[in-house]
C-alpha cells in the first residue's frame, strides 16, 4: 500500500524572513539542519558563491503583486538576454506614469533576503515609446530608444532581475551575467528562449494571439525586442528562483548562462562539473542539445528540476534576438531538414528527449503525489525515506515518464514512480529517474514542473503542504550536491530497472504524443 500523507508527520518547514523554505525537524525523518554527519560530497569550505551571499542582501528585489504595473502603464525589456560583465547593457522604458528608476539586483540568498541590489539610478525621463512592428510571422519587435545603459563591470555572474519603477508601480527585466568559465562548476541556465515562447507582449506568442488566443494565430517567430508580460520575469519566478537561492544558499561553485549561450557555445560547458536544466525548459535548439549531450559525453553531470524538457525544437535567428518554432514541418521553410522547428520527437528527423533526459514529457494537466521507488537513491539520502512513501502535489501540472524504447538509456533506474490523474487522460505516470554513462556523468530528471514551484513554500492550489515544500527542497539539495561533484555516474553506478516498472512501451498513453518512427 502506498504511504499517506501521514507518513510524512516527521518533516516540516518554515520561512524565515526571505521567504525561503528552511528545513526543521519534528520527528524521526530528520532534515539537512539537523544532521550532523555528510549525507553526500562536501560542500567546498569557501566558494566564491559563498563570498558573494555573505554580503548584506535586501528585498527591494521582491515586488508585490500589487505594484506591477498594468499592460500598457509602464513596461521596459533589455538589449541582452545574457552579457559578460563589463558589457554595457541598454533598458528600453515605455512609461506612461511619469519619471523612472531603474535597479539591478542579483539573485542569490544573503542570509534569506534573497537578493542584493548591486546598481541603482537616479530619475530617469519617462515617456511613452513607439509601438511595435508585427512582420508576416507575427513577430512583434520594439524599436524604443535606450532609457539608460548600464555598466556592468565587477557584477559577479548570476540571475538577475532589474526593477523599474514608476508612480508606484513597478515592471521586471531578467537579465543573465554569463560566466566567462564553466570549468569544474555547476552550471545553471536560464531558459531564455522558454521565456520568449511564453511571451504574449505585443499580442503574440509561440500560442496564440493576445486577442483571439487561437493556436492557428500564433507567432512563427518571437523577439527579445519586447517586454515581458505580466510582470515581466514569470517564468523566471515561478520555476527558476527556488533551485537558483537554494543553490546559492548551500554556496556552490556555480556557473551562469541562458539557452542562447548554449546554442551559441560561449563558453563550451566541457570541462563544467554539471548543468542543470530548472523547472521549465521546453524549446531547445539543435546547438542547445548538441552542447549538452557533448558535455555529458565528456563527464558532466546533467540535472533536469521539472518536467517538458526539450520537447520543441528551435533555431535562433537575428544574432540570438528571435527564436523560431514554427511547430508545423509544412510551414517552415526547413521542415524536410533536421533543422525543422517540430518537437523533438516528431519527423523528419525525430531525435526524441529520452536519449538524454532519460524520459518523454508525458501529459497536460495532471496531478497527483510523488511516490518514492527506491528509498536507497542518494537523493533521498538522510531523510529516512521508504518505498511508497506518498508526498503530496508534488507531481503536476506537466510530468515526464519512463519508456522502454530505443534511445531510453540502458542503465536507467526509476527511483519515483507516481501515479497521476487528469481530466481527459485517465490515470498515467509521473517518474524521476537516474542513469550513468561510460564517461562517468550522472543524469538525474525529477518528471514533474511542479517540483520547483513546491521550493517557495506550500501550494493549496496543487495540494503542495509544508511538508511537501520541506522533502522537496531536502531532495533538491541533495541532488544539487551531487550534481556540483565531477562524475557523479562513477561515485554512483545507475542500478538499472526500469523492466521492473512494468512501463508499457506505447507512447500514446498521454498527450505529449506519439514517438516518429526514425
Amino acid at each position: 500500500m502506498l504511504g499517506t500523507t501521514a507518513s510524512l508527520l516527521t518533516l516540516g518547514a518554515c520561512t524565515d524572513a526571505g521567504g525561503e523554505p528552511r528545513h526543521t525537524a519534528s520527528g524521526g525523518i530528520s532534515t539537512p539542519s539537523s544532521r550532523g554527519t555528510s549525507r553526500g560530497p562536501a560542500t567546498p569550505a569557501r566558494t566564491w558563491v559563498a563570498e558573494e551571499n555573505s554580503r548584506p542582501g535586501d528585498r527591494e528585489w521582491h515586488l508585490s503583486p500589487r505594484v506591477i504595473a498594468p499592460t500598457g502603464m509602464l513596461s521596459a525589456y533589455a538589449s541582452h538576454a545574457s552579457a559578460r560583465a563589463g558589457d554595457a547593457v541598454a533598458v528600453y522604458v515605455d512609461s506612461r506614469l511619469g519619471d523612472v528608476v531603474v535597479k539591478a539586483h542579483r539573485l542569490g540568498h544573503y542570509g534569506g533576503q534573497g537578493g542584493r541590489t548591486v546598481w541603482r539610478s537616479g530619475s530617469l525621463p519617462g515617456r511613452p515609446q513607439r509601438p511595435p512592428v508585427i512582420d508576416a510571422d507575427h513577430r512583434a519587435r520594439y524599436t524604443w530608444e535606450p532609457t539608460t545603459v548600464l555598466d556592468t563591470t565587477g557584477w559577479p555572474p548570476g540571475t538577475y532581475l532589474l526593477t523599474v519603477t514608476s508612480g508606484g508601480q513597478s515592471h521586471y527585466v531578467p537579465l543573465t551575467i554569463r560566466s566567462a568559465d564553466v570549468t569544474g562548476r555547476l552550471v545553471v541556465v536560464n531558459a531564455t528562449a522558454t521565456y520568449q515562447a511564453y511571451n504574449t507582449f505585443g499580442g503574440y506568442s509561440l500560442y496564440s494571439d493576445g486577442a483571439t488566443r487561437h493556436f492557428e494565430n500564433r507567432a512563427r517567430k518571437v523577439s527579445f525586442d519586447r517586454p515581458g508580460d505580466t510582470s515581466g520575469a514569470r517564468t523566471l519566478l515561478l520555476y527558476e528562483i527556488g533551485p537558483i537561492q537554494a543553490a546559492e544558499r548551500l554556496g556552490l561553485d556555480l556557473a551562469y548562462l541562458t539557452s542562447g549561450d548554449l546554442d551559441a557555445g560561449t563558453p563550451a560547458l566541457a570541462g563544467a562539473a554539471g548543468v542543470v536544466s530548472l523547472g521549465h525548459d521546453e524549446y531547445w535548439s539543435r546547438g542547445m542539445r548538441a552542447a549538452v549531450t557533448s558535455a555529458r559525453d565528456t563527464g558532466t553531470n546533467v540535472g533536469f528540476l521539472g518536467a517538458n524538457a526539450m520537447y520543441w525544437r528551435v533555431r535562433f535567428e537575428d544574432a540570438g534576438r528571435t527564436v523560431v518554432c514554427f511547430k508545423d514541418g509544412s510551414a517552415d521553410p526547413l521542415g524536410d531538414t533536421a533543422e525543422a522547428t517540430v518537437k523533438w520527437r516528431d519527423g523528419p528527423v525525430p531525435d526524441p528527449e529520452n536519449a538524454l533526459v532519460g524520459m518523454l514529457y508525458e501529459a497536460f494537466p495532471v496531478q497527483g503525489p510523488f511516490v518514492v521507488r527506491d528509498p536507497g537513491f542518494f537523493g533521498f539520502a538522510g531523510l529516512g525515506a521508504r518505498a511508497g512513501l506518498s508526498v503530496p502535489g508534488l507531481c503536476g501540472t506537466e510530468v515526464d515518464r519512463a519508456y522502454p524504447i530505443a534511445g531510453t538509456p540502458p542503465t536507467l533506474q526509476v527511483v519515483g514512480h507516481s501515479p497521476v490523474t487528469g481530466e481527459g487522460i485517465g490515470t498515467t505516470f509521473s517518474d524521476m529517474t537516474y542513469y550513468s554513462t561510460p564517461s562517468g556523468a550522472g543524469v538525474v530528471a525529477v518528471g514533474s514542473m511542479l517540483w520547483c514551484p513546491a521550493l517557495r513554500g506550500a501550494y493549496a492550489r496543487y495540494g503542495i503542504t509544508a511538508a511537501s515544500t520541506a522533502f522537496a527542497a531536502a531532495v533538491t539539495d541533495n541532488l544539487l550536491r551531487e550534481l556540483a561533484t565531477p562524475r557523479l555516474g562513477e561515485r554512483r553506478p545507475a542500478r538499472p530497472d526500469l523492466d521492473a516498472v512494468g512501463a508499457s512501451p506505447s507512447t500514446r498513453t498521454g498527450s505529449g504524443g506519439p514517438v516518429a518512427p526514425a
